[in-house]
């Protein structure tokens, strides 16, 4: 399975030390040079030196193809689905509303870090869905609430 992830969900999962659950769920995970610079930089969550992840493939970025689609993302978005489209991804994993309209749009399967947390919780990988987002919350990772509280519902919380 071809599985690549942008900037958010990594951020997000490494915001409550549950980013192992990316191999858990879907093996490997590609991620384009830009992802990985843009965690690298830095911020107020922690996000582990992700070249030394052994489920963590690297993928140099080509010249991007679809341009006048991806003009509206940020520098790892755009290339993240670029590269998804040219290694015919399964999934990809991306928060930012515009991103995933755009996945869908060049006819990628879409998933986010709230839907990562779903299928945890189904899978009896982590014991509460709400928690996890309410963690993720305090750390300044903000979801929209109707959206959370619709997901929990899904898994018998709220």
């Amino acid at each position: 399975m071809i599985v690549f992830s942008n900037t958010t969900p990594i951020i997000a999962l490494s915001s409550i030390q549950r980013l192992e659950l990316l191999p858990l769920l879907f093996g490997e995970i590609h991620l384009v040079t830009e992802v990985i610079d843009e965690c690298t930089v830095g911020g107020p969550v922690s996000v582990p030196t992700l070249h030394q992840l052994n489920w963590i493939k690297p993928v140099q970025s080509t010249p991007l193809q679809n341009t006048s689609v991806l003009l509206e993302l940020d520098k790892g978005e755009k290339h993240t689905l670029d590269m998804a489209c040219k290694y015919k991804a399964d999934w990809v994993i991306i928060d930012e509303k515009i991103g995933r309209n755009m996945a869908e749009y060049l006819g990628l399967r879409v998933t986010g870090t709230l839907g990562i947390l779903l299928k945890a919780k189904q899978q009896g990988l982590i014991a509460s869905f709400s928690d996890s987002v309410k963690s993720m919350q305090t750390q300044g990772i903000y979801y929209q609430s109707t959206l959370i509280t619709k997901l929990a519902q899904t898994v018998g919380e709220g």
